[in-house]
């Protein structure tokens, strides 16, 4: 927990971020971007700006509950909200706007009641607390409390170029220091403030930012050199890049999604990476993927999703309108599991995965797949959960064609 309390300037930061999220929708990390785009900050103080953000979305029902304000009026009172987190985290607010009107005997009377909800202490809302009881039954509490804690910085070592070790050894005489990852072979923890992006370390491809668990959801996939493989909801390439390390650069790997401003990205990260052998298609309709048929050993698919295993690295989910979308990335999910299945020729493997923790996005979508599709069978599958992890959720189940 920080030990002191935000500048005017910095908290007029978080307030920024809050605005671009809340009122404009954009997403956290883009709120970021703009806000740090016109400023000169050392890493130190971006790290102090980007936990208050995080913290106050991880809560912020909480946090408006506790100035008496509506969850929908949260952007217009982002001041107010910032007082109440140093009152909430013992921190002196007395410089900041708007200090002069927080109330400080209400606040303590509402943080007694606060207290006694569980789901409001843990900055739950109401929809994803009604979804996780109905889906996840006892072990929900267990999750949703994992949830509420503030996601760690993670790096892949990118096989192509170096080794795990020798990337704790390279980023360590750059004063950014890392701890190994039990159980999950090419990844760092960072445990210091540094700036990872400005490192000679990533300018020279040695790395990429990506949970832990994230990359033990490539590594089920395990591309072998010479493969035909199919990342076909590659997006902007985090696992395709993993895949491309996995297969040493030889072999086809095809990089696909429907937007390519993600395709154009991801060819930006591979010439970094040294990741020679991938090859990005737009999919432009069906077609593009009839014309793949039983041509890949393997074939990943990282399906659109509700995303509600990564909440503690992109909070700002929480506030949107992911209950009302979910019945149709369900359905989504479904059709793309269908169709995109039939690029795996025979005895190849399909892995399909999620960054969700729900069973109705997860082993439910595989087995009625299985039933519909008896020319595949179930290897394998495994529940990524942040409370058993520590890491970002995700859903990975094995697949094999054993007939046309």
């Amino acid at each position: 927990m920080l030990k002191s309390s935000l500048n005017v300037k910095s908290s007029q930061l978080v307030v920024n971020v809050l605005k671009l999220v809340l009122e404009q929708g954009k997403p956290l990390d883009r709120g970021y971007s703009i806000s740090f785009s016109e400023v000169k900050l050392k890493p130190e103080e971006q790290a102090r700006i980007t936990q208050v953000v995080g913290d106050l979305l991880r809560r912020l029902n909480l946090y408006c509950y506790l100035v008496n304000i509506q969850l929908q009026d949260a952007a217009k009172n982002a001041e107010l909200l910032v007082v109440v987190w140093h009152e909430f985290n013992g921190l002196n607010s007395g410089k900041l706007p708007k200090a002069s009107q927080f109330k400080r005997s209400e606040y303590q009377h509402l943080l007694t009641k606060a207290k006694q909800d569980e789901v409001l202490w843990d900055g739950c809302p109401g929809w994803l607390d009604k979804i996780g009881v109905e889906q996840l039954g006892e072990s929900w509490k267990a999750e949703r409390k994992a949830l509420l804690q503030p996601a760690k910085r993670y790096l892949r070592a990118n096989q192509l170029k170096t080794t795990r070790d020798q990337l704790k050894k390279a980023l360590s005489k750059e004063g950014i220091e890392t701890q190994i990852v039990n159980g999950v072979g090419s990844a760092l923890e960072v445990t210091s403030n540094s700036p990872l992006f400005k490192s000679k370390a990533f300018k020279a491809g040695f790395f990429e930012q990506q949970d832990a668990g994230s990359q033990l959801v490539a590594a089920a996939v395990d591309a072998k050199p010479g493969m035909r493989v199919v990342d076909a909801c590659a997006g902007a390439g985090g696992k395709t890049l993993h895949l491309a390390g996995q297969m040493q650069g030889k072999g086809r790997l095809l990089a696909m999604d429907v937007e390519q401003w993600k395709l154009d990205a991801l060819k930006d990260r591979a010439k970094r990476a040294g990741a020679h052998n991938v090859e990005t298609r737009i999919i432009a309709s069906s077609k593009t993927i009839k014309r793949l048929k039983l041509t890949a050993d393997r074939v990943l698919l990282d399906v659109p999703c509700s995303g509600l295993g990564v909440l503690k690295r992109n909070p700002d989910s929480k506030w949107r309108d992911t209950s009302e979308r979910l019945p149709v990335l369900v359905k989504l999910q479904e059709d793309i599991l269908q169709s995109y299945s039939r690029m795996v020729k025979v005895g190849g493997m399909l892995v399909y995965a999620t960054c969700s923790i729900m069973p109705e996005e997860n082993r439910q979508q595989v087995d009625k797949f299985l039933a519909n599709n008896p020319h595949f069978e179930f290897i394998e599958d495994e529940n990524i959960t942040p409370a058993n992890t520590g890491f970002d959720g995700f859903y990975l189940a094995k697949l094999k064609r054993v007939a046309e």
